[in-house]
């Protein structure tokens, strides 16, 4: 379908408005014409997707169907190949006689329609679904390498297969053939492949004395998913080295590289890799970098309305410095993307300074920092300074250097956005004061600080009430008249959690505004017990209290209240 076409005709039809079409456009300019203008308006929440395949449906005269719903012979689905399937966004859904039916999300793309036709010989007949239930499908049915448990097999059974020694002077032509034999390859593109469908964040791939394990970091929590064959140790990790561009023959010192696949659908998936010799051998860390799943909007990242309030009211202040603070992976970069979404406009420049570049933004002039070449923090802040910008944002501050510099930038008219690993907000001063920065400076600089933790969601498909004695409520902090009326929530587990009884993360947030109080109190000289409980005071959410909000409404369990804050003092 023209794209002009689609969005023509949800304008006439009054299910979206002309600036929106206008926005979605733009949209889909900017991606290069790889995001479909549907996925754009649904990603938008201009529309819904039921709305939008309900109106395909009557527009075109073809019959809707739930896949959900529906089981497919895998007799029909190995008719139509998977790369067909990804680049058009269909599955085949039956087969009577000499007619094939398929389901798409675009049953106006006559090109594919040809194309299956004279692909397969068979009369085409068309049926709508949306977007998502297609991927879905495609997922379900086009198991495209075996699963863990068959590749863990075939390589148990592969007697004769000897990768390389276990000694120090390797031969690294050896190294380099034994990385390309197909077993090592399907493995490691099957372990990659796996982590995106589980949507894990991080594969940990660890060598021991004994045993060689794979994990995966889903929802926050790491699970074992498998223990490769020790004689493979070698060849994987030099085939994810290989892959990311790293010198294999180098395996006593650390190396950071990227490893950027195409999957189905025009859609990319970055893992930034880092490798970590061990005492036996090395440990290699992929994060995964999902930028279709990167959520900016502000009001779904779990901020209580008082505390989104606060923080939406300091970055739209022209000048001053707004820190995020909490311990890798809490979603800090999430929080500052966000805000900088929120404040990206023609109007504005906006220059970053990352390490690594976690996702790239249209209208951001974000610089990666080279350390081994001087292009650190500091640097890039003073660089900053000389063009003229409006916001800034900086990865993290490290040091006195980066701190003097970003306070500075917050007092002379500019909006200054940085991170700290700090364990809550009022502990974020110290730290500031501990590097060498002056109180009145900390105090006349910082416009607001939050600190963040990320905590599973309950499963929404098997949420059940749980049972938590009213004393136990009370000690991890609920107020004693309201303990006995609270309702909590846990997982049973089921297929959609793998069990867990988890699915997705939510924000714990302790947001801190510095209000004349606490600013008195820095300058005076306060600890950070003091800055606490003066913020308390004012009230001012702290974790503990942001959690048990998320647990009051259903949102969390009791178990993730505790495992991911610590009891206010």
């Amino acid at each position: 379908m023209q794209v002009s076409r689609l969005g023509e005709l949800l304008v006439r039809n009054n299910l979206i408005a002309p600036e929106h079409l206008a926005q979605a456009l733009e949209e889909q300019k900017a991606s290069g014409g790889q995001l479909r203008l549907g996925s754009i308006l649904i990603k938008n929440n201009l529309i819904s997707e039921p709305d939008l395949t309900s109106f395909l449906s009557k527009q075109y005269g073809v019959p809707s169907i739930n896949l959900a719903e529906y089981e497919i012979d895998p007799a029909v689905i190995k008719i139509i190949p998977v790369e067909i399937s990804h680049k058009y966004q269909l599955v085949p859904v039956n087969r009577a006689g000499s007619t094939l039916i398929i389901a798409m999300c675009d049953p106006s793309n006559i090109f594919a329609v040809d194309d299956i036709k004279f692909m397969t010989g068979y009369n085409v007949e068309v049926v709508v679904s949306s977007e998502t239930a297609i991927k879905a499908a495609i997922d379900k049915y086009y198991d495209q390498s075996a699963s863990l448990a068959d590749v863990m097999s075939d390589l148990e059974n592969l007697e004769d297969f000897e990768v390389v020694d276990e000694e120090e002077d390797i031969d690294i032509s050896s190294l380099e053939r034994a990385t390309e034999d197909a077993p090592v390859v399907k493995l490691v593109n099957l372990i990659l492949t796996d982590a995106i469908k589980k949507k894990a964040s991080d594969i940990h791939i660890e060598p021991y004395e004994r045993t060689f394990r794979v994990r995966y970091r889903i929802d926050g929590v790491l699970y074992e998913v498998m223990k490769p064959p020790m004689k493979l140790k070698n060849a994987i990790t030099s085939r994810i080295k290989i892959m990311a561009e790293l010198d294999i023959a180098e395996r006593r010192l650390p190396q950071d590289g990227r490893i950027k696949i195409k999957l189905g659908g025009g859609k990319d998936m970055d893992f930034r890799v880092s490798v970590l010799p061990t005492l036996f051998g090395e440990k290699i860390v992929l994060r995964l970098l999902d930028k279709s799943n990167l959520q900016l909007d502000m009001t779904k990242l779990g901020y209580e309305p008082e505390a989104l309030a606060h923080f939406m009211k300091e970055i739209h202040k022209p000048f001053g410095m707004v820190l995020v603070t909490g311990p890798t992976g809490s979603g800090k970069t999430v929080s500052l993307y966000s805000a900088l979404s929120e404040l990206n406009k023609v109007s504005e420049n906006i220059s970053t300074a990352e390490d690594p570049v976690e996702f790239n933004f249209a209208g951001i002039n974000q610089v990666q920092m080279h350390e081994d070449i001087g292009l650190n923090f500091a640097a890039a802040l003073r660089a900053f300074l000389r063009q003229d910008p409006d916001i800034i944002m900086i990865g993290e501050i490290r040091d006195f250097e980066t701190a003097e510099i970003g306070v500075k930038a917050a007092l002379t008219g500019h909006l200054v956005l940085s991170t700290l690993h700090t364990n809550d907000a009022p502990s974020t001063i110290n730290r500031l004061l501990n590097m060498g920065i002056e109180p009145f400076l900390v105090a006349s600089a910082v416009n607001l600080i939050t600190a963040q933790r990320l905590a599973r969601r309950v499963c929404g498909e098997c949420k059940v009430e749980e049972e938590i004695p009213v004393q136990a409520l009370i000690d991890a902090g609920v107020p004693s008249e309201a303990a006995p009326e609270y309702v909590c929530y846990r997982g049973a587990g089921c297929p959609k959690c793998n069990g867990t009884g988890y699915k997705g993360r939510v924000g714990f947030y302790q947001v801190m505004p510095m209000i004349e109080e606490i600013r008195e109190l820095i300058l005076n000289g306060a600890n950070t017990a003091e800055i606490k409980r003066e913020s308390m005071r004012l009230g001012i959410k702290t974790m503990r209290q942001s959690g048990l909000t998320k647990l009051s409404e259903g949102v969390t369990s009791f178990e993730e209240v505790l495992r991911v804050t610590v009891a206010d003092d």
